[in-house]
This record gives C-alpha cells, structure tokens and sequence, in this order.
C-alpha cells in the first residue's frame, strides 16, 4: 500500500473509567520530510513519558514531520480528597527563601501560584504506571487513524502517478515508429544532395552516411530502460514498503534518459515527445516528495 506523508488524527479518552475523572487528548499531524522528525507537545504530567511516545511512532512511521500532542484534563469529583505534593512544596519554600536573598524586591509565591505549579496537586486515582499504559493505547488508537488517513491520500497519489505512467508509455509507442522513417528520410535528402554535387553516386559512400546517422540517432536503448523505469514504477507502488526515496531516484533516472531522447532528436516530432515525457515526470515528481 502506498502511504502519503500528509495526515492528520485527533482522538480523545476517558481514562480509570468508572470514576471517569480525567481525559486525554492526542493530536497528530504529519506533513512531508525527507526524514522521520518527531517534535512533541506533551502536558507537564506526560513529559517522562517521552521515550515510549517516541518509540511507538517510530515502530509505525518511517518518513516525515510528525507533531505529536497529548494533554491531560483532570477533574476533581465531589467528595474526592484532594492531596498536595508535600516534598515539591518544601522544594518550592527553599527556592523561595533561596531566591528572595538575591531579589528581595521580589512578590512571594501565592496560593494560586502554589496550587498551579506543575505536580502539585495530586491524583489518587492517576497512577504514572496506569497513564502510561493509557496514553499508548491512546496513541496506538491515533496511529491508526493517521495511517488510513495517509493511506487514502497514499491512494490519490498513486492514482495519479499511475496515470502519467500511462501517458508517458504512450509517447515511448509513440517514438518508436519515428526512427525508421527518420532514416529513410534523410537517406532521400542524402541522395539528392549527392546528385546535385556528383555525377555519379558512390553506394558505399551513402551506406557510410546513413550507418553514421542510424547510429546518431538510435534511441531504441533510451526507449528499453524508458521501458524497464517505468515497470519498476509500478512494481514499487504496488508493494507494501516505503516507497518516496526510490521512486524519487527513479524519476532521476526517466528524467535522464528524456533528456538524451532530446538531445539525439532530429526532428520536430521526437522533440515535442521528449519535452511531453519531461513535463509528465515533473508531475510524477511533485507528486512522489510526499510518499512515505
């Protein structure tokens, strides 16, 4: 299956149900990268939990900018005791003290500042064991939807790289029949050109001429790997690894032998096909930067 590296996957969960008292929320959002670049938005509650977060992302994605955030809502139920972390309080009294002996100009921590200060205030019911094992089933939930997300918009791609496959095997059947008749063409102008200056016409002379020419503008080796790029194109898209870094070598290497099909033409109609073949890559390109 191809994977774009755009998506995106917004979940919420209750968490210790039946006292239902806290939820969590995950947000992820993948845009485009040439590499996997995690970047993380967690609550102050579940910065430790870091590492694992990171850990499950990178086991399900290979490629792209991944903004992952996870924050904690909490609610104090009617006739839950509300406990306060005695030892960060003591912790934050000695940095007060401490503090106040360089700036004693300075306003002293108050209740609200107290009571806001990260870790403070205390859940029984939230234990960093069972948060853990929350926020990762969360987050495994998040993946998936961010995957089929990505897979949908995978399949739009692939449609459309697809369909400039097509075009462009259309113009390689296209050009084929071009050479022989390019040779035969210029075989008449050789021989005219020779009547005109000779009296007589050397047929070895013309069959050396005309082997120079077949040779300058045989292109029916750029046409085979044409040919070969493009079935290793489609093979690509249709297995089930990431895909983006060799599918953008392998635009490289069509580009590549467009070019050459341009620069052997000696005609109108092979050069309009190499800049037709050259166009439809571009696209095929701008496409293939967002596949995983």
């Amino acid at each position: 299956m191809t994977f774009s590296m755009t998506g995106f996957a917004a979940i919420e969960q209750s968490i210790n149900p039946p006292i239902d008292n806290a939820t969590l929320i995950l947000e992820l959002r993948a845009v485009n990268s040439r590499y996997l670049d995690l970047h993380f938005k967690l609550d102050e509650n579940l910065r430790s939990f870091e590492p694992a977060i990171r850990e499950l992302i990178s086991a399900k994605l290979s490629r792209g900018k991944i903004e992952c955030k996870v924050n904690l809502i909490q609610r104090t139920q009617a006739g839950q005791a509300t406990q306060l972390d005695d030892a960060l309080m003591q912790q934050l009294a000695a940095m007060q003290v401490k503090a106040q002996q360089y700036f004693p100009q300075s306003r002293p921590l108050s209740v609200a500042d107290i009571l806001r200060w990260p870790g403070v205030v205390l859940s029984d019911a939230l234990s960093q064991d069972t948060l853990l094992e929350d926020v990762k089933k969360l987050l495994q939930k998040g993946l998936q939807d961010l995957n089929a997300s990505r897979a949908r918009e995978g399949e739009k791609l692939k449609a459309l790289v697809l369909e400039r496959l097509s075009q462009i095997e259309s113009l390689v059947i296209k050009v084929k029949p071009f050479l022989p008749a390019l040779t035969k063409e210029y075989q008449a102008k050789l021989e005219n050109k020779l009547q005109e200056n000779l009296k007589n016409i050397d047929p070895e002379r013309v069959a050396q001429e005309l082997v120079m020419f077949a040779q300058r503008i045989d292109v029916d080796e750029e046409l085979t790997r044409l040919t070969a790029h493009i079935s290793e194109v489609k093979r690509i898209l249709s297995s089930d690894a990431p895909a983006g870094k060799r599918l953008d070598f392998l635009m490289q290497e069509l580009n590549r032998e467009a070019n050459t099909l341009g620069s052997k033409s000696v005609s109108v109609q092979t050069t309009q096909v190499s800049m037709e073949l050259k166009v439809l890559i571009e696209q095929m390109r701008e496409q293939i930067q967002n596949i995983e």
